[in-house]
């Protein structure tokens, strides 16, 4: 539909300044100039879902790891064995995978370094010995 045009003329109302269609309005201040600027959208979005997979795989890698172990220095060795093995397979695949599974590899695999360095640390504050020599 089209607009029909008034048959008078359209004056602004006292104390605006005559700006935009029919002129009306104010004119931008430019503290909000819109989309100047170019909008990026990434091509291959992270989910929820590839992060949660990578978080799983990662802690099964852990807990396969950890049952080699018989002690807390074997299981601190295969835990950082496993989190060296992840991290490396996290950055392969940020290059060339699935960056949400390398999210949740690094997730993972942090979280299960931080847990074995935990029971290293109160072992050795506990005995005054470093456990992993």
């Amino acid at each position: 539909m089209t607009e029909r045009q008034p048959s008078w003329p359209v004056t602004p109302p006292p104390g605006s300044p005559p700006y935009g269609i029919g002129g009306h309005g104010r004119p931008p201040s430019g503290l909000f100039p819109g989309h100047s600027h170019p909008i990026y959208r990434e091509p291959h979005p992270i989910t929820a879902a590839a992060v949660m997979s990578g978080f799983g795989a990662t802690l099964l890698w852990l807990a396969l790891f950890g049952g080699l172990a018989h002690d807390l220095a074997s299981y601190a060795w295969w835990t950082i064995v496993a989190s060296v093995t992840a991290w490396a397979m996290a950055l392969v695949l940020t290059v060339l995978g699935d960056r949400g599974v390398a999210v949740g590899i690094a997730l993972a695999s942090g979280l299960g370094l931080s847990i074995a360095v935990a029971f290293v640390g109160a072992r050795w504050i506990t005995t005054y010995d470093w456990p992993l020599w």
